[in-house]
């Protein structure tokens, strides 16, 4: 559970906003989401090797 000490004479929407970056840091989105369905380790391996790939040939081409 995130908590987020109100300063004197914050605003709400400050508050706000420092909540969701400090819950996006924490990664709680992601790990939730993963959660949702379960993938095989050979289908998670497959993936991160497509994404690297991909990203190699993004920076092939920016090169060029």
């Amino acid at each position: 559970m995130l908590i987020i000490p109100l300063k004197d004479g914050e605003n709400i929407e400050r508050a706000l906003k420092r909540y969701k970056r400090k819950f996006d840091k924490t990664g709680t989105r992601k790990a939730l989401h993963g959660r949702k369905q379960f993938t095989k380790p050979s289908v998670e391996k497959r993936a991160k090797i497509q994404k690297a790939q991909y990203v190699q040939h993004l920076k092939d081409q920016e090169a060029i």
